[in-house]
């Protein structure tokens, strides 16, 4: 493949080839789709072994990471390495947990926390984890009653009603939960029942200096150094079964668990990653390719930017702000900066050319077929008048309405026929808020974010509130904001409280110029912007399911694989390094080297730990070195994956853990888009640098302890 096919040359986009190292497979198709090519790569393990309804297999010792209310929808991975229910995650994923119980005087952000027995365990409040019990196709049930001159609606309102009834009976007298997905555009259903815990404690976090090291800077970038990880428990009842927080809840004993490969992992061997992703879009038409390069990703970006530069700025300038600021600026930042990669990425290969190259062919072979003929000339009018309408909602949906004290004022909309459990909502959501809320901050985003969309939008498109402040403040941003902030009580959260406590008071919001700005701001999207934004998309659901049929149809010999949606999957490549432009080639594997090389005290992300120096300078690495005597840090992969796989486990030919998922190099951040195996890498953190930093950092041996003896 290398000699015919140069980096910066183009890779015809043909959906029945599917390349080396690529896909996201499903757990119980593996031995109809890609166990074979597994194991021709160095596998060592049958499709069984890794997933099984019937037995303790490997997807019961993977986790997903989601929240009461939306367990569902996996925000991140982890793995399970021992009898006690412990689980290793990203430090990412975990942060806003480390953030909630930091203060200035117990700053856990900076200096890290560890539980040296279980007592010591933190809860993670809200915090849900979800183990699969099995996975099933149940397309024809899902289409029970359906035929195919039905009307739109009528069919999808039949689906809902059959996906209900499937999820009510598959766990029907049991604890289990369950959850129907659609795959390939909504031509197949897929069950999946889960075990879901609702205890999760924290258990071990590295310093943001090493979980974060690096920051935003290195955010997506090879080669890195980042010590991405974090631990956590999951707690059972009496009977080993999810139960809600109690102390007298017991560590979870599961039925499988990972055990470690202490040997990590070498160039070019075999790994595979097992894991929740979140979204892919592998099968866009070249016209979605060109509206999300040319329009939607721009314009995120650029607005995106003005609050993650003002928010570092004052996070610089005082240590409270800091701490207030982080999880939220680099929530901000990671897909800013994804976006940038993805605009590069898509120009790069000349994707949108390749795609309408797949398109030719797709319009020579169904030129007698007017039904599917016609998919193409309704996806470029749909994206014609996305292109025009977005601009528009973007200065609204990453404009204005991000702004913090706007978007908090959004809370008390309906506060007027608040109930109490309502009430007490607003007041704990009140009291999140004020801890994290930094005024003179907000209000610099505010006057910024304010002028541009007084720029950049038409003057029938303004709300008429604001309209009339342009009018008395003659359009000065500056002016406006220091009569919304002078005037409104939701700076004070004192005042903001006695009156969420005082149902006499409620009204008094409708006259708040905060909460009178942002009404007038959703008010207007709701009813001009977003009706055509519905509207426009309203038949890309089908049209997508039309085209992803039509595709299956034109190659039926094509090993096609669904796009992630948060369900559990499997991906496999090779530990790898590679060459990103002309004259450069990347090395696979970064070690501790490389972190005291970009030690610099002065920079906040990059001040490595004075007991990482001294480790380094003595060279006590223990037992955690490569064969060459180095301390490995991160690796690169050919696995393919995407936001969701962040902490999935990284295993060996023989199922052991060799590291976790983290991050993805920004040469080939457009994966999610196009896959190129040529320069798409995911980031690993090695297990080796995890234990090192465990044992020799922190000195946590109860932790080490629980994973080695849970190791034999």
């Amino acid at each position: 493949m290398k000699k015919s096919i140069s980096i910066f040359g183009t890779l015809l986009l043909v959906w029945q080839i599917t390349l080396a190292d690529e896909g996201m497979w499903l757990p119980f198709r593996l031995k109809e789709q890609t166990i074979q090519k597994m194991q021709e790569l160095g596998l060592n393990l049958s499709a069984n072994q890794i997933y099984t309804a019937d037995s303790a297999s490997f997807n019961q010792a993977v986790v997903g990471l989601g929240i009461n209310g939306r367990p569902f929808r996996h925000f991140c991975t982890g793995g399970l390495i021992s009898d006690e229910g412990l689980f290793l995650t990203n430090h990412h994923c975990g942060y806003g947990y480390i953030q909630q119980y930091s203060t200035i005087d117990n700053d856990y952000l900076t200096n890290g926390f560890w539980a040296y027995d279980k007592s010591q365990e933190l809860q993670a409040t809200n915090l849900t984890v979800s183990i699969l019990v099995r996975m099933e196709d149940v397309t024809a049930k899902a289409f029970e009653n359906i035929t195919n001159d039905m009307p739109t609606k009528t069919r999808d309102s039949i689906l809902r009603i059959n996906i209900h009834r499937i999820e009510k009976e598959a766990v029907q007298g049991t604890h289990l939960k369950a959850k129907v997905n659609e795959f390939y555009g909504g031509n197949e259903y897929y069950l999946s029942v889960y075990e879901i815990f609702e205890d999760v404690r924290m258990v071990g976090a590295p310093p943001s200096a090493i979980g974060k090291f690096g920051g935003d800077t290195d955010n997506w970038v090879w080669p890195r150094h980042t010590g991405d990880f974090m631990l956590f428990r999951i707690y059972a009842g009496p009977d080993n079964k999810p139960a809600p927080y109690s102390p007298n809840n017991k560590p979870y004993k599961p039925t499988r668990y990972f055990k470690i490969n202490p040997q990590g992992v070498s160039e070019n061997t075999f790994t595979f990653v097992m894991g929740y992703p979140g979204t892919t879009e592998q099968y866009l038409p070249s016209y979605a390719i060109k509206f999300i390069k040319n329009t939607q990703n721009p314009l995120s970006i650029h607005l995106r930017e003005i609050r993650i530069e003002t928010m570092k700025k004052h996070m610089e300038l005082d240590p409270k702000v800091r701490i207030q600021y982080s999880s939220k600026v680099a929530s901000a930042a990671n897909a800013w900066k994804k976006w940038i990669g993805e605009i590069q990425g898509l120009e790069r290969f000349n994707v949108v050319g390749q795609k309408q190259e797949l398109e030719n062919k797709f319009r020579n072979y169904y030129s007698q077929n007017p039904d599917y003929l016609s998919i193409l000339n309704q996806y470029n009018e749909i994206y014609q008048k996305l292109t025009t309408i977005m601009p528009f909602a973007l200065y609204f949906t990453e404009g204005v309405l991000r702004i913090e004290i706007l978007s908090y004022a959004g809370s008390f909309n309906e506060i007027t026929q608040a109930d109490s459990a309502t009430i007490s909502s607003l007041i704990k959501q009140t009291r999140t808020f004020f801890k994290n809320y930094h005024i003179p901050l907000d209000r610099e985003i505010f006057v910024k974010i304010l002028a541009e969309f007084n720029q950049n939008i038409p003057e029938n498109l303004k709300p008429t509130f604001l309209v009339i402040l342009n009018k008395k403040f003659k359009n000065n941003s500056e002016k406006i904001a220091d009569w919304v902030f002078s005037r409104t009580i939701l700076t004070d959260s004192t005042k903001v409280l006695a009156l969420i406590s005082n149902p006499k008071e409620h009204k008094k919001l409708e006259k708040d110029p905060a909460f009178q700005l942002w009404k007038a701001f959703s008010t207007t999207y709701d009813n001009q912007i977003r009706p055509q934004l519905v509207e426009t998309r309203q038949n890309l659901p089908e049209l997508n399911r039309q085209f992803i049929k039509a595709l299956r149809e034109m190659q039926p010999e094509s090993n096609f694989y669904p796009d992630a949606n948060s369900t559990f999957r499997i991906s496999y490549g090779q530990a790898k390094g590679y060459s990103p432009r002309d004259a450069v080639q990347y090395h696979y594997q970064t070690t501790l080297q490389g972190i005291i090389e970009k030690d610099n005290p002065t920079i906040y992300d990059y001040n490595v730990p004075e007991k990482l120096r001294e480790l380094y300078r003595k060279g006590d690495y223990g037992s955690y070195t490569n064969s060459q005597g180095q301390l490995p840090v991160c690796f690169a992969a050919t696995n393919h994956t995407t936001g969701g796989n962040s902490g999935s486990p990284i295993l060996d030919a023989s199922g052991r853990l060799v590291g976790i998922n983290f991050d993805r190099a920004w040469d080939g951040v457009m994966s999610d888009m196009y896959y190129n195996p040529l320069i798409c890498r995911n980031i690993g953190l090695d297990i080796r640098y995890i234990l090192f930093i465990i044992d020799k950092f922190a000195g946590a041996q109860n932790i080490i302890n629980e994973i080695y003896s849970s190791n034999n």
